[in-house]
């Protein structure tokens, strides 16, 4: 019987972790971003092989913070951690083990049968595979350990055939054909807002948040969708619209031009700029945001 397992993949900001769930994918599932915490939900990727089916869930970097939003990133990564068949714990192997390395290893702990570590980030001139490795070898003596890199798509095959080993046996639960289940209002919302980290990483890129307005499909089969970028304050409506509104037009012509290598159908884009103050404390609005 053909195999089948969700697989939760745990580390710190900027790990590695989104790279990692595309580079299995072979399409891009996750946005991605040198800006820690890019990743606010657990996104679903499916990797379809002759062993059965894998069903990875990249998870919000696990950060230490008492900060609603940072509190509630971190309570989606844990609770993805104990519902998965298997746990991939990645290691960036360019950062020293620190406080947040020893907090999310105590979080693992009670995970441990299922773990699976691998050691990210081999192509950087900064990687230093022994001190990672010693660190799991304190924490988490016996648990498989695979030296990888993500972007370079090296250490794939090993790192899979350490998840199938303790993957269960069990049906797939989508098509062959499917790579990821998100809606894709969610995707074009992602999508945007990784256009916005790009242009504004310095300024604005926790301060927010995209949201789905509405959407109708057009006579010539193209898709019109209209989001809201969510700022906190006043100067930050600024710079995302930019002079005479150069910011936000680039940021939906790159994310019209994404968006067509992704979906058969062209998606045109609304966009307008909103001020809400308070969003990062509203539990509610986290709640919707972050699942």
């Amino acid at each position: 019987m053909p195999k089948s397992a969700f697989v939760a993949i745990a580390g710190r900001p900027s790990a590695g972790k989104s790279t990692l769930v595309n580079a299995l994918c072979g399409e891009k599932v996750s946005i991605v971003s040198p800006v820690p915490q890019t990743t606010r939900n657990a996104v679903r990727g499916i990797v379809n092989r002759p062993e059965g089916q894998l069903v990875l869930l990249d998870t919000p970097g696990y950060h230490i913070s008492e900060k609603r939003l940072n509190k509630r990133l971190s309570e989606v990564a844990t609770g993805a951690f104990g519902d998965a068949d298997v746990v991939i714990y990645l290691l960036d192997s360019t950062r020293a083990p620190g406080e947040e390395e020893e907090a999310l290893a105590k979080v693992l702990v009670f995970s441990v049968d299922k773990l699976v570590v691998g050691i990210n980030k081999l192509d950087l001139k900064e990687a230093d595979c022994e001190r990672a490795r010693a660190f799991v070898a304190a924490h988490f003596p016996g648990a498989p350990v695979v030296e990888l890199s993500a972007l370079e798509k090296t250490g794939l095959d090993g790192l899979l055939g350490a998840i199938w080993a303790k993957a269960p046996e069990g049906p797939a639960w989508y098509p062959e054909e499917y790579y990821t289940d998100q809606e894709p209002v969610f995707r074009i919302a992602e999508i945007i807002r990784e256009r916005i980290i790009a242009h504004t990483r310095d300024e604005v890129p926790h301060a927010i948040y995209v949201s789905y307005e509405d959407s109708r499909r057009l006579e010539d089969g193209s898709l019109e969708a209209s989001y809201d970028l969510v700022a906190e304050r006043d100067s930050q409506k600024g710079i995302l619209i930019g002079k005479a509104g150069s910011m936000i037009r680039m940021i939906r012509e790159e994310a019209e031009k994404e968006l067509g290598e992704i979906f058969d159908y062209p998606v045109h884009l609304r966009l307008q700029v909103r001020v809400d103050p308070d969003w990062r404390k509203d539990d509610k609005r986290l709640n919707d945001l972050i699942y």
